[in-house]
C-alpha cells in the first residue's frame, strides 16, 4: 500500500525522513490512502494526523542566503532561522570587533546558498 504526507497528500518513497514536496516530517504511523478525505487535499477523517499545526512553516533558503549575504554581520539570517542566540552572539561580535567579525554572516550566507546549511532551527529542512 502506498505512503502519502500527512500534510500535502504527495506519495513517499520508502525509508523518507521529510516529505520531497512540503518538507513536512513523515509520521511513524503509517499514512495511506484511506486517510484522506476528498482529493488528496489536506483533509482528514483522522485528527491524530493534523500534527502540522505546531510546525514552523519553511524558511526560504534564498532569502537566509541573501540575508547572511547583505546583514550576516547583524545576524539578520539566523534570527530569520530561529537561531536567536547565534544571532545575538553576532552582533556582540560585530560591535566588539569593530565589524571584523561580520565575515562570520557572509560565509554563512554562502553556505546557505550552497545547501551546506540546510535547516532552521527546528529542524524543517529549507525550501529552495
Amino acid at each position: 500500500m502506498s505512503k502519502f504526507c500527512a500534510n500535502c497528500g504527495k506519495e513517499l518513497e520508502e525509508n523518507t525522513s521529510f516529505c520531497p514536496n512540503c518538507g513536512t516530517p513523515t509520521n511513524p504511523e503509517d499514512v495511506t490512502e484511506s486517510t484522506f478525505v476528498g482529493n488528496g487535499n489536506s483533509s482528514y477523517n483522522n485528527a491524530s494526523f493534523n500534527q502540522t499545526a505546531n510546525m514552523s512553516e519553511q524558511k526560504s533558503k534564498i532569502a537566509a542566503g541573501l540575508l547572511g549575504l547583505f546583514f550576516g554581520s547583524w545576524g539578520v539570517h539566523n534570527f530569520y532561522l530561529g537561531y536567536t542566540n547565534k544571532a545575538i552572539l553576532q552582533i556582540v561580535l560585530t560591535i566588539f570587533t569593530c565589524g571584523i567579525a561580520g565575515i562570520w554572516g557572509f560565509i554563512e550566507g554562502i553556505l546557505i546558498l550552497a545547501g551546506s546549511i540546510n535547516v532552521d532551527a527546528n529542524g524543517v529542512p529549507l525550501k529552495d
